[in-house]
């Protein structure tokens, strides 16, 4: 029996014990091709880099540690510059954190701390879009405004403003989405509000989903005229998952302040970074000339040396070249993998961000049931089968399909084969019925084809 309080007490949680490029193996020698980096995203250079394993090994042998209120280190100033290097025009200044859930919450410390700098004190409250996902801390649960997460810890959690997602189904347009905001700008006060906070494109909510182009010009004015800084949340799509170094290069307009982690440590470190604008500097350097808090683990010698390591190969394997130019027609081939099935409404991508929607094929727009749980459904399948992909429920049925980042050709790991996400040869790395997880009850998690019926949806 484990000793490990697991997140879920009822799945079979498999103990993988290696990993080469974009698989992975279990203790009883199963394999699994990881089609989601990790299984959250991080592992954007795929398992057992050797040459990112001896960066942290070297820099161990000499410094393996001090902390950040009184010393730095060379890794930690190199790291910040090559960073400050490839980020948008205008930011120049890098606080390292441990992770994404650490940099979404570091940047909304430092949206305050920026305008009680100015000499604002009354601006707090931060504005985000409905069921996105921030991270597990008490700020970014609320931030992320899923009610299902935040029950619980209700009395804990800052009352934040959210608006509705802009979605092809609610809002095609993106003037929804700002009228909304103007409505709960007025309600909250503009004068009270510190930030608005986003995924420039939407990552495990709505994958591979940015809304039109409208909103996000319609955001910047509104910033112009109240004051608000524009926060972007990059954990994921930060170091390249697009096709660029920061996903905010896509937009029409530049962000304040940028959190990234999960690709700056590629799955070797556990490494995070808020990065701002000089204006945003600005207002330190002229007030207090301090950040009042820190954490033991910020600018580590050895995480930021593996995070200049994967930014080294990131540049000299042209990583970023290669998602930009591979992605379009990876997305095109798995639209045209699933172009038959009824459940499929879209197949979104950025890069090697990609997002299927599913919808209910008896209308071919509705949402599907949600006692039905077709995503997790499928998700768990596949798992069966020996693939490790993700879904969502949090506003639609979605799949999430994020492969690493490296050449499959030079590795031999077939990382951006849609055939092979979708459906593993058979036979190839098939799973074992005593493998196969069961929900709460004992019930298989297979997509029973009584289920399916309902929808009309048969011979899948």
């Amino acid at each position: 029996m484990s000793a490990v309080f697991q997140l879920e007490l009822d799945r079979h949680y498999p103990v993988v014990v290696r990993g080469e490029g974009a698989w992975v193996e279990d203790s009883t020698g199963k394999r699994y091709l990881d089609a989601m980096s990790g299984g959250s995203m991080a592992a954007t250079l795929g398992h057992g880099r050797r040459d990112v394993i001896a960066a942290a090994s070297a820099q161990a042998s000499r410094l393996s540690y001090v902390h950040n209120e009184r010393l730095t280190n060379p890794p930690r100033e190199q790291l910040a510059a090559e960073l400050v290097e490839v980020a948008p025009p205008g930011f120049t200044r890098v606080r390292f954190v441990t992770g994404g859930a650490e940099a979404n919450e570091t940047v909304v410390q430092l949206a305050r701390s920026y305008h009680v700098e100015r000499g604002d004190m009354k601006r707090w409250q931060v504005i985000s879009p409905a069921q996105a996902y921030h991270g597990p801390t008490m700020e970014t649960l609320a931030l992320t405004g899923r009610p299902g997460l935040q029950r619980p810890f209700g009395p804990y959690l800052p009352r934040h403003l959210h608006i509705p997602p802009s979605t092809w189904r609610f809002d095609p347009t993106g003037q929804a989405a700002l009228d909304a905001l103007d409505a709960v700008l007025e309600e909250a006060g503009p004068e009270n509000v510190s930030a608005y906070f986003c995924e420039p494109i939407s990552a495990a909510a709505l994958p591979a989903y940015s809304p039109p182009e409208r909103f996000w010009r319609g955001l910047a004015e509104r910033r112009d005229r109240h004051g608000f800084l524009i926060c972007y949340d990059e954990v994921v799509t930060g170091i390249g998952r697009t096709g660029e170094w920061f996903a905010a290069e896509k937009l029409p307009l530049v962000p304040d302040v940028i959190a990234t982690a999960k690709g700056l440590g590629a799955g070797y470190a556990a490494i995070g970074a808020v990065l701002c604008t000089d204006h945003v500097y600005q207002a330190f350097a002229a007030g207090s000339r301090k950040l009042t808090v820190g954490h033991t683990w910020d600018g580590a010698p050895v995480s930021c040396a593996v995070g200049l390591k994967v930014l080294e190969i990131m540049r000299d394997e042209r990583l970023i070249e290669r998602v930009r130019e591979r992605g379009p027609s990876l997305r095109n081939e798995l639209a045209s993998a699933l172009k038959r099935n009824p459940l499929v409404r879209e197949v979104r991508g950025h890069g090697f961000l990609l997002g299927v929607e599913y919808v209910d094929p008896r209308d071919g727009r509705s949402l599907l049931p949600p006692e039905l749980g077709v995503a997790r459904r499928i998700d768990l399948t596949a798992m069966e089968q020996g693939v490790i992909r993700a879904t969502s429920s949090a506003s639609s049925d979605d799949l999430r399909l994020e492969a690493a980042h490296v050449d499959p050709s030079a590795r031999g790991t077939h990382a951006a084969r849609p055939d092979d996400w979708l459906a593993p040869r058979s036979g190839r790395e098939g799973g074992h019925a005593s493998h196969r997880p069961r929900r709460p009850g004992g019930r298989s998690t297979r997509l029973r084809p009584d289920r399916l019926a309902r929808l009309g949806v048969r011979g899948l």
